[in-house]
């Protein structure tokens, strides 16, 4: 799944690096790093349109996902709320709230709203943590990715598989169908006790629902059911099941539609459950003993991949228990109470499509691999993950290559490329750079290979001059071939090469973008500043923008905020 995040970044990082540049004037108390998590989970768990904000959406972002993952809950409680309003006043001002959204007023209502609530949800987060280690560091579990740290960055490249085969191996996974069952069983606004959730008659009746034994219990059955509460949760967590009002559950419209058919919201799906792993670790009646077992499930999956994949299950049993020894005083009585630690641990990963067991051989399944990969990647701790050769689209290539050093990026590009008729891959790493206008970054990457493959990208190159974006590049690149009928780069086309180079230079720092206007001299940068400001660039506003307050030169500055008024004028 890191995959897919690595590629949502990707396609945020222009929105963004825009907004903060909005931010320093139109928002400067807020701020701008806060919005990037929000953007993201929002990107990933509720519209692949950036522009698309609905109240109920914005609500369950900042009250069920983003306490799951956010770093610095007291930075949260003070500026999440200021900085998510100035971002959602950015898209508003700037044409991006798209028109399916809830109105600018109404989101902010929504802020409101929550306001109280997802401040508490924060204080919370750190008394917690204030009562875990009462000042002094935290001692971890038996999940704790940390001691591995050295060890995961170490590790060969790891070669995660293609969408489509995920998805396929998702929608086998038993504990999810069980999962669309339990929820199908509880319907719509079904009534829940405040004791236990459902009576022992209803327990009987949801055990059959998902196939599971009904238990000899001396009480009341609802404190025998363990796996059925763990599913319940999984369903929950899945958005099969949602509280309602009134002590209500109901299931989800499109629950009955699982497996889905399409695969990006099968691996949606699927990645909301995925910290179900969780559920894996052991319960027992002992609250104390079952804590010293916590992270036994994550333990079993970090373990598994630092061994390439595959261990036995003999060797995972001893090297798990001396571990829960040296963590707890009670880990050794832990281990002995459960009898059978790793059965809980195994059995759900294993329902989750993320182990398979062969044998006395406990292996990790390519679903296994991505999730784990993505459990390490949300402890931010270094892994190289990546797709593929074979399954990598155009788009993914660039937007990983721009995160590699030159060295590797190269690597990358030539494996993929010997995988397809150099006309062909520059066809679609041209496609890929036109999808965006506003990604300068992938855009360059993209013309600077494609400049590469020489006679073969001609008609790749033609038929880009039919897009704005590429034309300055197509233009110069079939010049310099000197392709019969190919048109003269024009000063517009220079222009736009160098609002390129200057967006890609202010992301990646205030003193980098500083440093490649002094490299033009003022003299020049006064010049194009006089003509610059009317290319129709998606940042060349912003650009003009943070020269006026960048520059050093005061003169400089001066004609940045004309050509500012200027372009500003003409829009």
């Amino acid at each position: 799944m890191t995959d897919r995040i690595e590629v949502a970044a990707t396609e945020l990082r222009p929105l963004l690096e825009e907004f903060i540049m909005w931010a320093r004037k139109h928002a400067p108390d807020s701020d701008p790093e806060l919005v990037g998590p929000a953007a993201l989970w929002h990107r990933l768990a509720f519209s692949q349109d950036l522009g698309t904000w609905k109240r109920a959406d914005l609500r369950n972002l900042l009250l069920d996902r983003i306490p799951k993952v956010v770093d610095d809950p007291d930075a949260a409680a003070d500026g999440m709320l200021p900085a998510v309003d100035a971002y959602l006043t950015f898209l508003d001002q700037t044409g991006r709230l798209s028109k399916g959204s809830h109105s600018l007023a109404e989101l902010r209502a929504e802020l409101d709203d929550v306001e109280d609530e997802f401040v508490e949800l924060m204080e919370d987060l750190l008394d917690e943590g204030d009562d875990d280690g009462d000042g002094d560091e935290e001692a971890g579990d038996l999940g704790d990715f940390e001691p591995f740290a050295d060890e995961l960055a170490d590790l060969d490249t790891i070669r995660l598989r293609p969408d489509s085969e995920l998805a396929a191996a998702a929608r086998e996974a038993p504990l999810i169908a069980k999962a669309r069952d339990l929820a199908l069983w509880v319907g719509s606004g079904r009534k829940v006790g405040e004791e236990t959730l459902l009576s022992d008659a209803e327990v009987e009746d949801a055990l059959t629902a998902v196939g599971l034994p009904k238990p000899e219990a001396d009480g009341a059955l609802a404190e025998a059911v363990p796996q059925l509460w763990n599913i319940w949760n999984l369903a929950v967590d899945l958005e099969f099941l949602e509280p309602g009002e009134a002590n209500t559950v109901a299931v989800q419209d499109d629950t009955a539609e699982w497996p889905f058919d399409d695969d990006e919201d099968v691996l949606d799906a699927w990645m909301l459950g995925l910290h179900s792993v969780d559920y894996g670790d052991p319960e027992l009646d002992d609250e104390d003993l079952t804590m010293a077992l916590t992270g036994l499930t994550r333990g079993v999956l970090v373990r598994l991949l630092l061994a390439g994949g595959s261990r036995e299950r003999a060797e995972l049993e001893q090297e798990l228990s001396e571990a829960a020894a040296d963590l707890d005083e009670l880990g050794s009585d832990a281990w002995e109470a459960a009898g059978d630690p790793l059965a809980t641990a195994i059995d759900w990963l294993v329902g989750y499509g993320m182990a398979e067991v062969s044998g006395t051989t406990v292996s990790l399944t390519a679903l296994g691999t991505e999730g784990v990969v993505h459990l390490v990647d949300d402890s931010d701790i270094e892994l190289d993950a990546r797709p593929a050769i074979e399954s990598m689209s155009a788009h993914e290539l660039l937007a990983l290559s721009a995160e590699l050093p030159e060295e590797e990026a190269d690597a990358e590009f030539a494996a993929w490329m010997r995988l397809r008729e150099p006309g062909k891959a520059a066809e679609e790493l041209l496609a890929a750079a036109s999808e965006d206008e506003s990604d300068a970054l992938i855009r360059v990457q993209a013309a600077s290979v494609v400049g590469t493959l020489g006679e073969a990208a001609v008609p790749a190159w033609q038929e880009a001059l039919k897009v704005s974006s590429l034309r300055p590049y197509a233009a110069t690149h079939l010049s310099q071939l000197e392709v019969e009928g190919a048109p003269e780069p024009t000063q517009d086309d220079t222009h736009w090469l160098i609002l390129d180079m200057w967006t890609i230079s202010a992301g990646l720092g205030r003193s980098e973008f500083v440093s490649s206007l002094r490299d033009i001299g003022p003299e020049l940068l006064n010049n194009l500043l006089e003509v610059i400001w009317k290319i129709p660039h998606a940042h060349v506003e912003e650009l003009l923008d943070l020269i006026s307050q960048v520059h050093p030169d005061k003169q400089v500055a001066k004609a940045a905020r004309r050509a500012l008024f200027k372009a500003r004028s003409n829009a």
